[in-house]
């Protein structure tokens, strides 16, 4: 297992914060189906194919925590069990990339490879990040003048931000409480 810098490891607790949607202690199929009704709420003006993609990714996301973190098959998964093997690229990778791809893509109901500030706030706050973080990364994402992101950029946002070693990433803006 390899080493967590800090700011990855501050990352880990609030993924697994977020991941527990109904606040329960431990994170359940039933979570990630909470995550998902949530997200697709505030993804109304994407299509139905970008909705079965995220609702495909979240799926496969439960499917792989469980399978690789459920030590004691009990269908839960601890805090204690998560937390040191969640941010492994090789057991995690294709499910981020996947996630990744089809949240970015969510956000770009349009199809003009580009990100408007108020879904990509909507969809955020609909996995349960402050307001204020998410509006710091968005800014970290260094928006156009027409204030988007692009799709691409959001995607390997979140790659990054799932990686071990990586610091000083727009992500991290996620965990650091932000002035309103």
């Amino acid at each position: 297992m390899r080493t967590l810098r800090i700011e990855a490891a501050k990352r880990v607790e609030l993924v697994f914060s977020l991941f527990d949607a109904n606040g329960n202690g431990v994170i359940d199929s039933g979570d990630f189906d909470l995550m998902t009704d949530r997200v697709l709420e505030a993804a109304t003006a994407s299509d139905d194919d970008a909705k079965a993609a995220i609702r495909a990714a979240f799926r496969r996301y439960w499917t792989t925590l469980a399978t690789e973190l459920d030590a004691n098959g009990d269908g839960v998964i601890t805090v204690d069990e998560f937390r040191p093997f969640v941010l492994d690229p090789e057991r995690f990778g294709p499910t981020i990339t996947e996630f990744a791809q089809a949240l970015s893509a969510l956000g770009d109901p349009d199809g003009d490879g580009l990100i408007e500030r108020p879904l990509f706030v909507s969809l955020m706050t609909a996995i349960g990040f402050e307001e204020a973080n998410i509006h710091a990364l968005f800014d970290a994402f260094e928006p156009d003048a027409e204030d988007r992101i692009t799709v691409a950029t959001w995607a390997a946002g979140i790659e990054d931000y799932y990686a071990p070693d990586m610091a000083g990433i727009p992500g991290d803006r996620l965990v650091a409480a932000q002035a309103v």
